[in-house]
């Protein structure tokens, strides 16, 4: 029905379109009502738009609007089919989907604790989840990331809340999908939901895979990729290339470390020269009889196919960009940093000597810093960090809003060797520790995402059940018997979604998808694993190893598919830029209403100790780290008796906002002790503390 020849024209259903009264009309559509209003008004009347309709909706239609498509008489009979299609989710590739929601972080994470808009994007999640699982007849056990408190006094936040109410609203949905015959109705596969916070530094850690450099390096568009081929009269053009499944030389090669990919691909190029008739005559250049053109001719269309792929997959850009950026120097220290090899002493010393690396580079170095050393926030020395590299006000952003995605020092968890805790040997202060498979590592590739052990974990039942509960328990003999034998699928199937063409050059076979495919027939149930606030490539990369090793499908979801590049821009969004002036502190309070003038110490003192509250104060305990004042130049001028804002963390709980003022009679400079205190605020008894930072 959807081949290119059976349809002529492909349009917009919220744009003014031309009447074809010739034409039938195929809508794929949403089942909202805006969507079925617009469709009976093409349909209505003695001059509709098109001659008829079939319509196919991306999800469950909710009765009223079929009872509405029913109503008129005259429309029905123009309607010549209508089908759910469940498919609201893109494929990224065989094993990987999104929900599209790009926006994720910047609804559910940032200042706002709780909001309407970030309970309409979990809903509308939740309901792409769900065709997902309608569309490959698949039921699954829910299991979730539970929300952790730090003490009794400290109050769940909407941001802790997330996966436990996604796991809540797609178990709604799929109640729903229960009631249709054709839909399994005991539990087929397991699904893990998580959010970003379980793994704030894999977003931003250069992943030194084929795949993962390509996206991180090269200008791409999706998995589009604008390169230079050798023309057919010589020379090279642009040509466009999708890196997908479909490419053999793509599939085999890219979750190999760059430096393999790139003698593969040498090795690959090298071969075809010297079995390809045409290559070889194209490289020696001799006089040509007429036998060997005839050679020639014959070999010509695998010569052309096969130089194309080869051309776009030589790694000499990667290998000139890495070169020209000091990247393996960036990448070693990002590394030390995360296994607790480097501190601050470390990233100074880089900063100080590299004045030559791009503020990318040192933007996600920074971010790996606040990620392991999230108490840094509280000192001041992350402030001096970002003024050493000489960040714009957007970067500072960046970094300073890892907070959001950081998870309490305090909090403990059984998963041992990724453990997101901080090991308290005077040497070593890593955030993670060396993967325990691994006897000798690349220097490079240490890191793995925090979801390769949950999924191990989930695949042998060892995942605790007090840490990531389950939305809808399966019965408890059926759950032991299927963990602790290698269950065979019903459905003896190959995955077929997004399946990509086996090659038959000879010299680039697709040996990887091939061996997949003879797997894939004799494995267990899926595992699904969705992450709200978006993907990396590692990770996906993570999940189709693990297909391998657990003989178990491992299919990777997430709102959306971020390069590093966008994941730093989503994060610069969760807060307002902080402009001229920049006090970030933390603010310990019984949350009352509370009135402060006193003299604040230097810029750089631990905290400010020495208020003399008036009368009107009530605050029994009041601690603010003074960090910096962020004005263009340090030596910048505060006016006498003119009020500055002062921007806090917790700034989304003041009303109104903290000001100073300078006393004339003492210094006006940064620094100079000159500043007071003065102003009032409100803080609401509603809003919690937001975990891990004090």
């Amino acid at each position: 029905m959807f081949l290119p020849c059976l349809y002529a024209v492909v349009e917009d259903i919220n744009k003014r379109r031309q009447p074809l009264p010739n034409f039938d009309a195929v809508y794929y559509i949403q089942p909202t009502k805006e969507n079925v209003l617009i469709l009976l008004s093409d349909m209505a009347g003695k001059a509709p738009l098109y001659k008829e309709a079939y319509i196919f909706f991306s999800s469950t239609v909710p009765t009223e609007l079929v009872t509405d498509i029913k109503r008129d008489p005259a429309i029905k009979s123009r309607i010549r089919g209508m089908k759910e299609m469940n498919l609201e989710y893109i494929v990224i590739d065989s094993q990987c989907f999104i929900t599209d929601h790009g926006k994720a972080l910047e609804e559910l994470y940032g200042d706002e604790e709780i909001n309407q808009k970030g309970d309409g994007c979990l809903a509308a999640m939740a309901t792409r989840i769900a065709t997902v699982f309608a569309s490959m007849s698949e039921f699954p056990i829910i299991r979730y990331r539970a929300a952790k408190s730090l003490d009794l006094t400290t109050m769940t936040t909407f941001c802790d809340l997330i996966p436990t109410k996604l796991a809540a609203a797609v178990w709604n949905c799929l109640i729903k999908y229960k009631t249709i015959n054709s839909f399994p109705q005991t539990e087929t596969c397991e699904l893990l939901i998580l959010d970003r916070s379980i793994d704030p530094i894999a977003p931003i850690i250069h992943e030194w895979t084929y795949d993962a450099m390509c996206h991180d390096l090269l200008e791409m568009d999706g998995n589009k990729y604008v390169h230079e081929a050798p023309g057919p009269t010589g020379g090279f053009e642009r040509k466009e290339a999708l890196l997908e499944d479909h490419d053999p030389v793509w599939l085999e090669l890219r979750h190999s470390h760059i430096a393999e990919a790139s003698d593969q691909l040498h090795d690959k190029m090298t071969s075809f020269m010297s079995k390809n008739k045409a290559a070889r005559m194209h490289r020696d250049g001799n006089e040509l009889s007429s036998h060997d053109l005839q050679k020639i001719v014959q070999a010509l269309p695998q010569y052309s196919e096969q130089m194309d792929k080869l051309s776009l997959h030589i790694a000499a850009k990667i290998h000139s960009i890495r070169k020209e950026t000091r990247l393996n120097d960036v990448g070693k220290l990002e590394q030390d940093l995360v296994f607790g090899d480097a501190g601050t002493k470390d990233l100074i010393k880089f900063l100080t000597e590299q004045r030559d690396v791009t503020d990318e580079y040192k933007v996600r170095l920074l971010m790996i810093y606040a990620a392991t050393h999230p108490k840094k926030f509280e000192s001041g020395k992350l402030t001096k960090l970002l003024e050493l590299a000489n960040l714009s006000p957007d970067d500072m952003n960046a970094v300073y809003n890892m907070r959001f995605l950081q998870e309490a020092p305090e909090t403990k968890t059984s998963i041992s060797a990724f453990s997101l805790k901080f090991h308290h040997k005077k040497k070593k202060h890593g955030l993670r520790k060396d993967h325990p498979d691994e006897e000798t590592a690349l220097q490079l590739s240490r890191f793995h995402p925090m979801i390769e052990e949950l999924i191990e974990k989930l695949s042998k039942n060892e995942l605790p059940f007090n840490e990531y509960p389950c939305m809808n328990d399966p019965n408890p003999v059926s759950a032991r018997v299927r963990d602790s034998t290698p269950g065979r699928s019903m459905r003896s199937r190959p995955s077929t979604w997004a399946r990509p063409r086996s090659s038959d050059d000879g010299y680039s076979r697709d040996l990887v998808q091939s061996r997949a495919t003879s797997e894939l027939k004799k494995m267990g149930k899926r595992i699904f694993i969705f992450i709200v606030g978006g993907a990396t490539r590692s990770e996906l990369r993570v999940c189709h190893q693990l297909t391998t090793k657990l003989s178990r499908e491992v299919i990777l979801g997430s709102s959306s598919l971020d390069d590093p590049a966008q994941f730093v821009e989503k994060l610069k969004l969760l807060t307002p830029n902080q402009k001229e002036i920049l006090l970030h502190g933390f603010v310990n309070m019984n949350k009352c209403s509370f009135l402060v003038d006193g003299a604040a110490p230097k810029v750089g003192s631990p905290k400010v100790s020495s208020f003399s509250p008036s009368s009107q104060t009530t605050v029994s305990a009041l601690e603010i780290p003074v960090v910096s004042v962020g004005l263009k130049s340090p030596s910048s001028a505060l006016n006498p008796h003119e009020s500055y804002p002062i921007s806090t963390a917790v700034a989304s709980s003041v009303s109104p906002p903290l000001h100073f003022t300078v006393s004339p009679h003492q210094s006006p400079f940064v620094g100079g002790g000159g500043a007071k205190f003065s102003g009032s605020a409100g803080f609401s008894s509603q809003k919690p503390r937001r975990k891990g930072f004090s």
